[in-house]
């Protein structure tokens, strides 16, 4: 079977590498996003797919600013594939598109569909305190990840996982069971499920302002939050005044905490106050119960745990946190 694939994430990598050992496929080309600007110096970088690709001679590639363009679709024409394998790419497939090959479209999604379509299902699924997640392969349609279901596997979600640790997980998963998928194609014993629509749910690309805490909530609601905006876009608070150096916003990620209850000597306080100090680091009045921050970022700083953090920022009881 001929296979253009299109992916441009780590994830995306970890099923091209899938792919191209399975002996029944041969990946005819890759299509990734175009180089981005990255790090402090802002070279442009391919992304993880790319430079997979690439280190392995796997091609041609090419990186289209626009994939449903005339002349990007004539070249996928050109490659002849019987089918196409879309993992993270970030940009809608077209209709003309989706039907070139004989085979459609598949796509390997990352949650159990219908629920969290969308660009951010992993960080969704732990913020939510979902108990399992998992992979779905699917035949892309039109719709944001409506198409008939093929194939779904299940992965626990652990207390303890972030966005990076399950998507580790799931990221092997998927391209087990995208190559079990395209199997079941081949053989002609593949099944497909229609989506119920009515339990459908939604997980849109995250912003930045989506990892401003609001300590408002309950301690175990912003807990799952700071798990899974790990490592975007990043859990965040801002320091009272008085620690704020001069050219900074004051700016604080959050990179673990440890849920407490809160004494009820401190139930006049407002969410957000610093209300007291243990060994770990400081504690953090919530709309229900309290946090141990343990692991911490300061803005222009380095992670750092929650003692070594109290060394340089002297917090005082009373400080209130993110009121910027």
């Amino acid at each position: 079977m001929r296979v253009i694939f299109i992916g441009s994430s780590e994830a995306s990598a970890v099923t091209l590498r899938a792919l191209i050992k399975c002996p029944l496929l041969k990946v005819v080309g890759v299509v990734t996003q175009p180089d981005r600007p990255s790090g402090r110096k802002q070279h442009f970088t391919p992304c993880p797919c790319k430079a997979f690709a690439v280190e392995n001679k796997i091609g041609p590639i090419i990186s289209p600013e626009k994939i449903n363009a005339p002349a990007v679709l004539d070249t996928l024409a050109s490659w002849k594939p019987d089918v196409i394998v879309v993992v993270a790419f970030g940009q809608f497939l077209g209709k003309k598109l989706l039907a070139l090959p004989p085979h459609g479209c598949i796509n390997g999604h990352f949650s159990l569909l219908p629920k969290y379509r969308g660009a951010a299902p992993v960080q969704y699924a732990i913020a939510a305190g979902e108990e399992v997640s998992g992979v779905t392969i699917m035949q892309m349609d039109a719709g944001m990840d409506d198409g008939d279901m093929l194939l779904t596997a299940v992965e626990p979600i652990c207390s303890d996982d972030t966005s990076v640790t399950l998507m580790d997980r799931l990221a092997i998963l998927g391209a087990v069971t995208m190559v079990k998928g395209l199997r079941q194609i081949i053989n002609g014993t593949v099944k497909r499920e229609p989506q119920d629509h009515s339990q459908a749910t939604y997980a849109p690309k995250m912003q930045k302002h989506n990892g401003l805490i609001e300590w408002a909530l309950p301690a175990r609601l912003i807990e799952r939050r700071i798990r899974a905006y790990d490592p975007w876009p990043g859990a965040f608070t801002f320091l009272p005044a008085h620690l704020v150096k001069k050219g900074s916003s004051g700016r604080m990620k959050i990179l673990e905490a440890t849920i407490l209850p809160a004494p009820p000597e401190v139930s006049d306080m407002a969410p957000g106050s610093i209300y007291d100090f243990c060994p770990s680091g400081p504690l953090v009045l919530t709309g229900e119960g309290a946090l141990c921050l343990t692991a911490v970022q300061p803005e222009g700083g380095r992670r750092m745990d929650g003692k070594s953090f109290l060394n340089g920022h002297p917090l005082i009881k009373g400080d209130v946190l993110g009121v910027c």
